[in-house]
């Protein structure tokens, strides 16, 4: 009874290894049908598109080069040599007759005057000439033009017109001053103990009056009481060619502490 027991235990044991090894061996080849679907390995793109892609067509084959100009071939006209004294043909042959030609043609007007004469002529006159043309039948030389007129006023014409403004040193201008007040000195340029000279530029009137001035120097304490006063300023007219004109010139205004 025991050796039954044994027996069977022994079976038993078989098969379940039987099983495990089955089983196991399912396992290992499931594994190694699933690595592949995990670990997929990536492709070589380059080497695909190097085998998939046409390669490109080779470059166009160079244009030839351009043909040299055919030299141009220069043709020397031979001169037609022409013996006097041997006859030639002509190469046309007119179809009329040249005599027949030269008689069909209307006869010349005659450069002679006219038999009798031209009723109202001139003896002596020309063959050709206008009737009551010129007395004699001497043609003559037309005469020349008149001269134009002189003009009106000679001298007006000569001497050109005075400009209306004209330039003048400050100098000469000062001994043409007829009223000239003394500028006012400024309280605040006193206080600050300022002191120098004023430049303006000018321009006197026909009448002898400032008409217009310009700063071109000096201090800004100093400037406004310039030209205050030399707005008040008077000169004598100054006259060029008879007539009254304008003065450009410069005026130095002094300002000193005393």
């Amino acid at each position: 009874m025991f050796e039954q027991i044994s027996t069977s235990r022994k079976d038993t044991g078989i098969r379940r290894s039987v099983v495990y090894a089955f089983l196991g061996q399912l396992l290992a080849v499931g594994i190694m049908l699933a690595i592949p679907l995990i670990y997929v390995q990536a492709l070589p793109v380059a080497a695909l598109d190097n085998i998939l892609i046409a390669p490109p067509p080779p470059p166009p084959p160079p244009p030839p080069p351009p043909a040299a100009p055919a030299a141009a071939r220069v043709l020397r006209a031979q001169p037609r040599r022409f013996d006097p004294t041997a006859l030639m043909a002509p190469r046309t042959v007119p179809k009329q007759d040249p005599a027949a030609a030269i008689a069909d043609l209307p006869p010349a007007p005659s450069i002679a005057g006219v038999a009798g004469g031209v009723p109202g002529g001139v003896a002596g006159g020309q063959a050709g000439g206008v009737i009551g043309g010129i007395l004699g039948g001497v043609p003559s030389i037309a005469p020349p033009p008149p001269p134009p007129p002189p003009p009106s006023n000679p001298v007006s014409a000569a001497v050109p017109a005075p400009p209306e403004r004209i330039r003048v040193g400050g100098e000469v201008e000062a001994a043409q001053i007829v009223s000239a007040p003394n500028p006012t000195y400024p309280p605040l340029a006193k206080a600050a103990r300022v002191q120098g000279t004023v430049k303006l530029d000018a321009v006197i009137g026909k009448d002898g009056h400032i008409e217009n001035l310009t700063v071109v120097s000096g201090s800004a304490l100093l400037i406004p009481a310039a030209i205050d006063a030399v707005k008040q300023w008077v000169y004598r007219p100054t006259y060029l060619n008879g007539r009254a004109v304008q003065v450009a010139t410069e005026i130095v205004v002094h300002f000193q502490l005393s």
